[in-house]
């Protein structure tokens, strides 16, 4: 499947499937052409230009006011790629450096980068290889955009670096050695374009909204097994209530229980408490505010990889090369530490779920086995959840609060989005965990009920489930199952078709 890159906007629909069915990306020919346009214009203004050209003529941050002579342009650019990649700490993942390959050519194909054709290419011959540069995941400031994280990206196009490349980590000159390619010979403001950027900071906010769009349908899917199990009501999820309060989340969450619910004869017998705890009553404002939180979230993002944002940029019809900021993550940085808190707010009401179930109460046997006291049950499991909602509530400090002056003060205020998208992944994939260890617990706690009890809808994906985690009778190793129980939710595809009857 061939992904052409042209006006159309990113969308996260796009970046999905370019993940997930390997797509070929190319430039289109109207995408050629304004790049060599932007080229073309940014060479003959070099030549007529008197004044000085901040990092095309000149040196970059406080050393702005150097004039770089025209015959050290090219190695000033080079110079500037191997003195920024001081990348530290682990090896960001690959599904996020690819994205970062696809992003930052996307982003220089807009035609204001001055960039060659040759050097936007390369990033695609990385990416549609899956020859994936080895990025650090400390370093970033998040203004001047992701600067140490997108040199260790583009440090393959001059040979330099490593490479994962076919389950191996390997030197960048050896997979030009086997692709039989050159290192490209950067021009004036290249290595610039190159580096200035939020393609880090957007990556990691594209992998948080592609899993966030998955994980908030199956924290709806195993809130509704959760309340099956513990004997739920069904009155706090009916229409009447979420009309008079509309929001949009909390409408949704509402009405995806209704259905999901459809059906069963646990939720309608009789004899249930008055009230419910506010960890099942309030599913719809809590799940739906989170919901909305997501939706800003993915607005500012998409926003984001449709932009322009290296320094200076070119525009050849208004005969301008404007020197600005809109290398600065604060957008992003904002939205980041904001999904987070959220996210870590939906973990925080499923290990209370999970307590619930544990707990012996509603005729449920105490940590879930037939004998406790002899058989420990699923008492440690939830210790394992409030261990990694605890943690999720100190990785939510916001990150955007926080600046420190760099370049000798030349650059006074930065975003720190960069730290704020590394804690936003750790988030989110922490909430993965809890919601794993929920969906363990509910299940288990159904069969007391009666799986046959329940709707046909959720009898069919616990049937699903059931096929890798078994019902625990005595104790087990429950590490096997907990890690099965994460496969099942990071594989899982569950039909939603039919929520749109109502939704």
């Amino acid at each position: 499947m061939n992904l052409l890159i042209d006006s159309q906007p990113l969308t996260f629909e796009i970046l999905e499937s370019a993940l997930t069915l390997g797509t070929h990306a190319e430039l289109s020919r109207e995408v050629v052409q304004r790049i060599q346009r932007c080229r073309k214009y940014l060479d003959e203004k070099i030549l007529q230009q008197r004044e000085p050209l901040y990092g095309i003529t000149t040196g970059f941050g406080s050393l702005c006011n150097r004039t770089i002579s025209t015959h050290d342009l090219a190695q000033l650019q080079r110079n500037l790629v191997v003195s920024h990649a001081c990348g530290l700490g682990a090896p960001v993942d690959n599904t996020i450096v690819k994205l970062m390959l696809l992003l930052k050519a996307w982003g220089l194909a807009k035609g204001n980068s001055g960039v060659q054709v040759a050097t936007v290419q390369r990033l695609l011959d990385l990416y549609n290889h899956g020859a994936l540069p080895v990025v650090r995941e400390l370093g970033s400031l998040g203004a001047s955009g992701d600067l140490a994280p997108l040199a260790h990206l583009v440090l393959p196009l001059l040979g330099l670096g490593e490479v994962h490349y076919k389950g191996q980590i390997i030197p960048s000159s050896n997979l030009n050695k086997v692709l039989g390619l050159s290192p490209v010979e950067l021009q004036s403001k290249e290595g610039l374009a190159l580096l200035n950027g939020t393609q880090f900071m957007s990556a990691h906010g594209v992998y948080v909204m592609l899993k966030a769009k998955r994980l908030l349908y199956l924290a709806d899917m195993i809130g509704a097994i959760a309340i099956e199990a513990y004997n739920g009501r069904i009155d706090p999820f009916l229409s009447e209530l979420h009309a008079i309060r509309p929001h949009k989340g909390q409408q949704e969450t509402a009405s995806n229980i209704r259905m999901m619910l459809e059906g069963s004869r646990l939720i309608g017998k009789t004899g249930k408490a008055v009230q419910d705890p506010y960890s099942f009553r309030c599913i719809p404002q809590v799940h739906g505010a989170v919901k909305d939180t997501a939706a800003y979230f993915g607005s500012v993002i998409l926003t984001e990889i449709n932009s322009v944002t290296d320094n200076p940029t070119i525009f050849p019809d208004e005969d301008k090369i404007l020197s600005g900021g809109n290398f600065h993550g604060e957008p992003l940085a904002f939205a980041l530490d904001f999904v987070s808190i959220a996210l870590a707010e939906l973990g925080n009401i499923a290990e209370r779920r999970i307590y619930r179930l544990i707990s012996g109460q509603r005729g449920l046997p105490e940590f879930l086995v037939a004998h406790p006291g002899l058989n420990s049950g699923f008492m440690i499991p939830q210790y394992a959840a409030a261990s990694v909602v605890s943690q999720n509530k100190q990785l939510c400090t916001p990150a955007s609060v926080d600046s420190i002056t760099s370049s000798n003060e030349q650059e006074d205020h930065v975003s720190m989005g960069a730290n704020a998208a590394t804690k936003a992944v750790r988030v989110i994939n922490n909430l993965e965990r809890i919601l794993a260890l929920e969906m363990l617990t509910a299940c288990q706690a159904l069969e007391f009920r009666g799986i046959g009890e329940t709707s046909p809808y959720l009898q069919a994906i616990i049937a699903d489930y059931r096929k890798t985690v078994p019902f625990v009778t005595d104790d087990v190793l429950m590490y096997e199952l907990i890690d099965n129980s994460l496969n099942f939710i990071r594989e899982y595809r569950p039909d939603t078709s039919f929520l749109q009857k109502e939704n």
